[in-house]
């Protein structure tokens, strides 16, 4: 292997764990948005494994409330992802988007979790949710 040649595969094998490690980071990304048509949408999300978007309500206390919605994600990058709201959603109310896991229920790619159990719940990151919260115009 010639010298250039392997600068090159180095340089490639740099650009590519840069991008990677880049593009690993779990989070939720969304806007405030009118949800009068009975849905809302997060922009990106980043899921280490499938799983999903949960929607909780919320408030000025920022702890997650009820479940109003969900929608699948696959592992990796997740653009315009939108849940169908289960209840009316008032402008001004808030939602918290939430990654969650498919993990330890009964089935796979069945939305199992109920507020506090385990099944199909919540990531974290050092502790932290994987989340965003917005307000309902």
């Amino acid at each position: 292997m010639t010298k250039l040649t392997m600068i090159a595969a180095a340089a490639m094998t740099f650009a590519t764990s840069a991008f990677a490690a880049a593009h690993s980071e779990l989070g939720v990304e969304a806007m405030d948005q009118d949800v009068s048509g009975g849905t809302v949408t997060a922009d990106a999300i980043t899921a280490g494994a499938n799983g999903w978007l949960v929607v909780h309500r919320t408030d000025a206390e920022m702890k997650p409330g009820p479940v109003v919605g969900h929608a699948p994600l696959k592992e990796g990058m997740n653009t315009d992802v939108s849940a169908i709201l289960t209840e009316p959603v008032a402008s001004g109310e808030m939602l918290m988007l939430m990654l969650h896991a498919e993990d330890g229920g009964m089935e796979t790619g069945i939305f199992e979790y109920t507020l506090g159990a385990s099944e199909d719940g919540p990531v974290r990151v050092e502790g932290d949710l994987v989340m965003t919260v917005v307000t309902a115009e």
